[in-house]
């Protein structure tokens, strides 16, 4: 990708990386580039989560949308599937949210969703990121009564818990479930659409305040989840993170479930219901060995309809476009309802394999670099050759942040721990200079 659209939308730190001036430009040129073919006024769906920088950078976002002649329709604080939803529900020309998921309170982000919800192609991103940075004058800009309206209408929130509420065929009556909102755009909106399905929901974690967001709280941080399942004598506990595109759970003894089991136990559950397609399920490289992977952006090539990742990032493709922390959610604790088991035994349909990701704090500007540095290429092999057939060695990048991911998997936790922690030292070395 190029110099502002990485793997998920525009990202970087509220008020200096992503500032106004660049909100605003992001707008402009986004509505421009998703809408110059439309013969009407374009109608673009607007949303944030509940960061303190939100409202500034909505409003500059929305002046660039107006500037170029689109009508804006900010929806609130709600998750980004809400955004994807209500994009094709109410026939929007495209969609915006703004939100850095799961990422510290400074950071922010604007990711756009084309007018099928869907996340944009690469092309569309490049097109829309060289305007900004070197044509913005071909931009044409409308005067009188073609400038662009924003409007701010929250009635669709309503539709979008009716949705998820519907992708069940029953209800969660007699499920004792707590829910840890992360402070962020889940607060409201997860306890209402749970509650409706009748389950026996308490609440943590679910009074935003504009700096509390994440803020050990959340799929990030699931300690306190854990705890309080224990002290509250629940069933089941859920961790969204801030932009409640991702869950993950708690069974009742206090141990997590990470998205990868959930994939299993809802996948099993489908393909024993015939409603798996193919009996796949698509997962990324970073899912752990004792699941079949395949890659992610075959769902849509190759018609499956359930993937994800280890995060908890999971794509229902037969309700939503993009991951939904809440369907997720909804579709685990119904697995529970149905077969009468608790998550501790749903759970060991997967066997889980050891696995240790350590972060590599390094130069934004160098974080690829480790593809063509020999020494850390040649220490990559020498651990792949290590663990070869008995685990694997994966790194990467991170999409928003300044880090290279090392993640080990193998038998022994404590010698891939080790050498996790080895080469991502290394690493650091080389490239945070």
């Amino acid at each position: 990708m190029g110099k502002l659209f990485g793997t998920d939308g525009v990202r970087g730190v509220a008020n200096t990386e992503l500032t106004g001036k660049l909100a605003f430009q992001v707008g402009q040129a986004g509505a421009y580039v998703l809408t110059k073919e439309t013969k009407k006024q374009p109608k673009i769906i607007v949303a944030r989560d509940t960061r303190i920088s939100g409202t500034m950078l909505e409003a500059a976002l929305v002046a660039g949308i107006c500037s170029v002649g689109a009508k804006a329709i900010s929806i609130g604080v709600v998750p980004t599937p809400t955004v994807a939803y209500l994009t094709r529900e109410l026939g929007a020309d495209a969609g915006v949210m703004i939100s850095a998921s799961h990422n510290p309170l400074e950071f922010n982000g604007i990711k756009f969703f084309n007018s099928e919800g869907y996340k944009l192609r690469d092309e569309l991103e490049d097109e829309i990121e060289n305007l900004i940075l070197t044509r913005s004058d071909h931009i044409p800009l409308p005067t009188g009564e073609e400038v662009g309206t924003w409007d701010i209408d929250h009635s669709g929130v309503e539709k979008y818990i009716d949705f998820v509420c519907g992708t069940i065929p029953g209800d969660l009556k007699g499920i004792k479930v707590l829910i840890d909102c992360a402070n962020g755009a889940a607060s409201e909106i997860a306890p209402i659409a749970l509650k409706r399905l009748g389950a026996d929901v308490e609440v943590i974690h679910h009074k935003p305040n504009g700096v509390n967001i994440n803020r050990l709280c959340g799929s990030t941080h699931m300690e306190d989840l854990q705890n309080q399942v224990i002290g509250r004598g629940m069933e089941a506990g859920i961790a969204f993170d801030g932009d409640a595109d991702r869950c993950l759970a708690v069974d009742e003894t206090g141990e997590d479930i990470d998205g990868d089991q959930i994939l299993s136990i809802i996948g099993l559950d489908m393909k024993k219901g015939g409603r798996l397609n193919k009996d796949t399920i698509v997962a990324t490289v970073m899912s752990n060995l004792g699941f079949t992977v395949y890659v992610l952006e075959k769902m849509l090539k190759h018609n499956y309809n359930l993937g994800g990742e280890q995060s908890g990032h999971v794509i229902f493709l037969d309700y939503n476009t993009t991951g939904d922390g809440l369907i997720t959610a909804i579709q685990l604790l119904y697995v529970m309802k149905k077969t009468g088991k608790p998550l501790s035994e749903l759970k060991k349909c997967m066997d889980i394999f050891p696995q240790v990701l350590i972060n590599a704090q390094v130069k934004n500007e160098n974080k690829h670099d480790y593809l063509e540095d020999l020494e850390i290429q040649e220490a990559i092999e020498v651990l792949e050759g290590k663990f070869k057939g008995q685990g694997r060695v994966l790194i990467r990048p991170s999409g928003t942040e300044p880090l290279v991911r090392v993640m080990i998997e193998g038998k022994d936790r404590a010698i891939i721990e080790e050498e996790a922690k080895k080469l991502a030292a290394f690493i650091e070395e080389k490239l945070g200079e």
